[in-house]
């Protein structure tokens, strides 16, 4: 298989973030920001989402697309097993153990190997290792609950104190704190994407013995092995000339296949985030006959932006606003 076309299939599976456009909620009366631990409370829904073994089916809708998928998670003591099928666009399934990850590519026959931290994505939260989410956001409660997939839920809203971050809409299970429905608000607190569970049998018997063997089971596809080497932007030759409060580094890495013949230039992936915001940085060599010109790009809350620097091409994407996007494109320079 092509193997630049690999590199653009990953891009869209690790990156690929949309979540809804549910304005009646919006409607609703807040409370006021509330004196409380926000990272705490992160912590306590993310660990909601990690202990519990549940099946569901979750919807991703944007003002101009919807697409949905199936999920079976399981923790087995420290063990935690998961499986997404996408329901929707190109057939694709993740199973995850721990940090171990394969995806499977029907159409293709290909399955990626890699290991990986697990990304906060839906229905965790919190990016790893962030501890003064606080500083950036408070949190305000909603004065009436509400429902979802037929479980009463608590709704709170995550308020940033500047705007070079958007906002968040949280309902979570009333009795596990299982994060149900997100919903990324913009500065008039319209709701720019929503991801929500449509359906969810919690204590499901998932076992996670029967996901192990599907994701160990690769017969028929051809298998691409990616090399994980964790790095900085400065070993790489790269540096953030002023750096955006609160946004601070939580992983760079340089991914390439087993079979690559040019390891030196394989394309590199920074990841910044402020606690629930992350921007993602990816570089790789210029290549003319696929990088047509610098360009920006916005799909519900997620922006992307695409520049040359040099021999190298450089995009940003994240679900923050367009001028925060800019200020990372415009600080980041090569050092050598």
């Amino acid at each position: 298989m092509n193997l630049s076309l690999v590199f653009t299939v990953l891009f869209a599976i690790f990156y690929f973030q949309p979540a809804v456009a549910d304005q009646a909620s919006a409607a609703k009366t807040v409370g006021p920001v509330v004196a409380q631990d926000v990272g705490a409370w992160l912590r306590k829904l993310n660990a909601s989402s990690q202990r519990k073994a549940y099946t569901g089916t979750f919807v991703v809708s944007t003002a101009g697309s919807m697409s949905s998928a199936r999920i079976w998670h399981v923790c087995d003591g420290e063990q935690q097993v998961e499986r997404v099928d996408t329901l929707t666009g190109p057939a694709r399934s993740t199973l995850r153990r721990n940090d171990e990850v394969v995806t499977f590519l029907p159409d293709t026959q290909v399955a990626l190997l890699e290991r990986r931290d697990a990304l906060s994505l839906f229905p965790a939260l919190l990016q790893p290792g962030d501890q003064a989410v606080g500083d950036f956001y408070a949190l305000r409660p909603l004065t009436a609950s509400d429902r979802v997939a037929g479980l009463l839920t608590d709704v709170h809203e995550l308020v940033p104190r500047d705007d070079w971050r958007f906002g968040y809409r949280v309902w979570s299970d009333r009795k596990t704190g299982l994060v149900l429905k997100l919903q990324t608000l913009d500065p008039e607190r319209r709701v720019l994407e929503q991801v929500a569970f449509s359906e969810l049998n919690m204590g499901a018997p998932v076992k996670a013995e029967h996901l192990l063997g599907m994701m160990n089971n690769r017969s028929g596809y051809t298998v691409h092995n990616l090399t994980t080497v964790r790095t900085t932007p400065l070993e790489q030759g790269w540096r953030l000339k002023q750096p955006l409060p609160g946004f601070s580094s939580s992983g760079c890495h340089v991914r390439t296949f087993a079979t690559w013949a040019d390891q030196k230039n394989a394309p590199m992936q920074c990841v910044f985030s402020d606690g629930l915001a992350s921007i993602s940085v990816f570089v790789e060599v210029f290549d003319a006959s696929r990088h047509m010109g610098s360009g920006q790009m916005a799909s519900g809350a997620t922006q992307s932006l695409s520049r040359r620097v040099g021999d190298h091409w450089v995009t940003f994407v994240g679900e923050v606003p367009a001028k925060t996007l800019a200020w990372f494109a415009h600080s980041l320079e090569r050092t050598r």
